[in-house]
């Protein structure tokens, strides 16, 4: 668990896995994420979901002083999950990503917040991936990396943004290529432009390596 100066909380979790594990996960979800689960075509998948999904609400649980599937999720326009309103006055704000079964948790008790996690490795269509999502500052710094660090920078790049378009809602309908992140590994972090405006406006980024093998990043609004 990482906590930082301004009340941004990460969890790093292994998904559990087995048949007994999944039946005790499965207990806690609601009716809606229990369908939610059978719609997956690989067991695999559904698998990691009922586990994601049942950490979620134990770590919810605890903050709120409530068991686990008393926990109610509601869900923004984009789909971003939220609490239900019944918790409104906890103003606990949170968000999750997995990537295989490795799960990250990013809570915050007043504002807005993404995260997201990724394998490092060599993403075959990277460079058409950075030509199409990239911003023009992005894509010159991704074409300007030694290759060694290409596989590394693209992972950086890419978590930066989903954890930004995750923390404001918007999820991938958001531009990606409206806002710059710095990428070369061993650099800080950095937010580099919002629309028209260079820097961070507002939020702040942070990249970190939850386990071997994976890259993470969250983002989280500044207080005001």
């Amino acid at each position: 668990m990482l906590t930082d100066d301004k009340g941004t909380e990460v969890v790093v979790a292994r998904l559990p896995v087995g048949a007994d594990a999944e039946r005790a996960s499965e207990a806690v979800l609601s009716v809606a994420e229990r369908h939610r689960a059978n719609r997956f075509v690989l067991d695999r998948d559904r698998r990691r979901f009922i586990a994601c999904r049942a950490r979620l609400r134990q770590l919810l649980g605890e903050r709120l002083g409530v068991p686990p599937a008393s926990v109610e999720l509601a869900y923004g326009a984009r789909g971003k999950p939220v609490l239900a309103p019944r918790f409104n006055g906890s103003a606990l704000r949170f968000n999750l990503s997995h990537c295989g079964n490795l799960a990250v948790y990013a809570f915050s008790s007043r504002t807005d917040v993404g995260i997201d996690v990724e394998a490092i490795r060599v993403v075959d269509e990277a460079d058409l991936i950075a030509a199409e999502s990239f911003s023009p500052r992005e894509r010159e710094m991704y074409r300007d990396l030694p290759a060694r660090d290409k596989p590394l920078g693209f992972l950086n790049c890419w978590t930066r943004k989903e954890a930004f378009v995750k923390a404001i809602g918007a999820g991938l309908a958001h531009p990606l290529d409206s806002f710059d992140v710095s990428l070369a590994p061993g650099e800080p972090a950095r937010i580099l432009r919002v629309q028209n405006t260079d820097g961070d406006c507002g939020w702040r980024i942070g990249s970190f390596f939850p386990a071997p093998g994976f890259v993470a990043a969250v983002v989280n609004e500044m207080p005001s």
